[in-house]
């Protein structure tokens, strides 16, 4: 049978954990407008938009984005993992002495406009 101290520590440590975890994963969605543009993910083609972006890296980590549609210019950026605070992280930091590695997020969306190339019609027409 477990103590009710062990069982108490056993509790916290298992919610800690959770905490680190679940803290690692930052997540956005990538839209545009118009929709339906071609993700790329440092230059491999993954989607398209609206698109869920989701990785594990460490604070202050980018990654090159960049959206294609027929008829608009390449939208090219950085997404850089230093936008929000992450309580969750910031609180298993202190439960695990462990470098803040995973304390900042994304926002949680990312809204791009593209620009129609010039010279074209993008009006969109309805069959």
């Amino acid at each position: 049978m477990i103590k009710s101290g062990n069982f108490t520590k056993v509790v916290s440590v298992l919610l800690a954990i959770s905490i680190l975890f679940t803290g690692c994963v930052s997540t956005t969605l990538i839209e545009s407008s118009p929709g339906g543009a071609q993700v790329y993910i440092s230059d491999e083609h993954v989607g398209e938009t609206p698109y869920l972006y989701k990785d594990t890296k460490i604070v202050g980590s980018c990654t090159a984005i960049k959206l294609k549609k027929e008829g608009y210019e390449t939208f090219r950026t950085n997404l850089c993992r230093d936008e929000q605070a992450d309580v969750g992280a910031i609180i298993a930091g202190f439960f695990f002495f462990v470098p803040f590695l995973w304390t900042m997020k994304y926002k949680p969306t990312h809204k791009y406009e593209l620009t129609p190339v010039s010279g074209t019609n993008n009006i969109e027409t309805k069959h």
